[in-house]
Parts: structure tokens; C-alpha cells; sequence
């Protein structure tokens, strides 16, 4: 069974759609605390390392055998706990940071939330140390799509996140840092490579719990 640890409702059935479109037969479970973004956004993300380690420990004794946090701000927090609860913790942006890496050295970062922007560039240039690979990251909060979401206005959300993402230049990919923008993909025009992360996180996060049940 793979646990996911999200701070948005939304992603739960997002996660659910990708799993039987991809991986049936995978047991999800979710856990869902929008607090724990409300805290690392007002005090950093390390303020919330107490109560990510209770969650993946609940997580842990109800049966995973992995866990994939989908929370962007938090997931080097999740990573970092993994050695107490004795499985592999996943933080789903990771495998997307790789595949940017590998698409070329000037990377885009766009984010909705400004506390998303530094994590995700620091794990954009830990994959390129681990790859040997230049990188040169830039960031850019989308300006005014964040209201969109708190009030459950997707379409409007993903349209913010849309015409930040056709406005880039001067980079050789983008990347989408949060799971809830993944949708935009599909419907930019850009002629470089865009990434998300929900389908190649959940992918690594299942091959991490069937590992474990075997």
C-alpha cells in the first residue's frame, strides 16, 4: 500500500485517476492536512517537521509500505523524516526535477505559492549536481492564480498558471512546481518541454511500494 500526505483535498482524487489509469490493483491511502501548508508557509517549512513525521509514522503503522508526499513546500521536510519511520518517503516533485535537468540547463520554475519557489530550485540543483549537469534556475511566482485556488475556481487557477507558462522565454523547459498545476500542461503552447509532477511521482512511489511488499 502506498500513503499519499497531501495539504489540498483536490489531489485525492487527481492521484486516484492516475493509479487506475495507470497502476491497477495499487492500494492508495490518503491523508489530507491543509494545515501543515497554512504553518510552512506562515513559519517556514521546517516549523512543520514535527507533525509530517507523526503523519508518515500514522501512515507507517496503518500499513505502507512507502509514502509519496505531493505537497511541494513540505517535501524535503517529508524526505528528511524518512529515516525515523522505516520506509521510503517520496516527495513527488523529485522525479520531475530530474527529467528537467536532463531537458536542458536553463529551467523556469513556476509556482503559485511563493514558499513553493525555493524548494523546488534547490532540488532542481541537487539533481544537477547528481547528474553532473550545468543548471541555471530561474523562478517565477504566477501572479494572482493562488486566490483562484483557495476559492475552488480551477478553470480560473489553471488559466493563471496557462498564460504564465505561454509567456516564458529564454528557457529549455518548465517546470509546473506544484501538483495541483499539472492540468496547464495540456494546454500550453510553448514549444519547450513542460513538466508536472503527479504522473512520474506516483509512478516512483509505487514502484517503491511494491518493493516494499515484496
Amino acid at each position: 500500500m502506498l500513503a499519499l500526505l497531501h495539504t489540498s483535498p483536490v489531489h485525492v482524487p487527481v492521484f486516484d485517476a492516475l493509479r487506475d489509469a495507470a497502476h491497477p490493483g495499487l492500494e492508495l491511502r490518503h491523508h489530507v492536512d491543509a494545515g501543515l501548508l497554512e504553518r510552512a508557509r506562515r513559519d517556514g517549512p521546517e516549523a512543520v517537521a514535527e507533525p509530517v513525521a507523526a503523519a508518515l509514522t500514522r501512515a507507517v503503522a496503518e500499513g505502507a509500505r512507502a509514502v509519496l508526499c505531493t505537497c511541494s513546500t513540505i517535501g524535503g521536510v517529508a524526505e528528511a523524516a524518512a529515516a525515523g519511520v522505516g520506509v521510503p518517503v517520496l516527495r513527488v516533485d523529485r522525479p520531475m526535477a530530474a527529467a528537467a535537468v536532463a531537458a536542458g540547463p536553463r529551467v523556469l520554475v513556476l509556482a503559485a505559492l511563493e514558499s513553493t519557489l525555493a524548494p523546488t530550485a534547490a532540488l532542481i540543483e541537487e539533481e544537477a549536481r547528481r547528474a553532473d549537469r550545468p543548471v541555471e534556475v530561474r523562478t517565477r511566482v504566477v501572479d494572482g492564480a493562488w486566490p483562484w485556488f483557495e476559492a475552488g475556481d480551477s478553470e480560473g487557477y489553471l488559466r493563471r498558471v496557462t498564460e504564465a507558462a505561454d509567456s516564458v522565454t529564454g528557457a529549455d523547459v518548465i517546470v509546473l512546481a506544484q501538483a495541483s498545476m499539472a492540468p496547464a500542461r495540456e494546454a500550453t503552447r510553448v514549444r519547450v518541454p513542460v513538466l508536472a509532477s503527479p504522473e512520474p511521482g506516483l509512478a516512483a512511489g509505487a514502484a517503491a511500494a511494491r518493493a516494499g511488499d515484496g
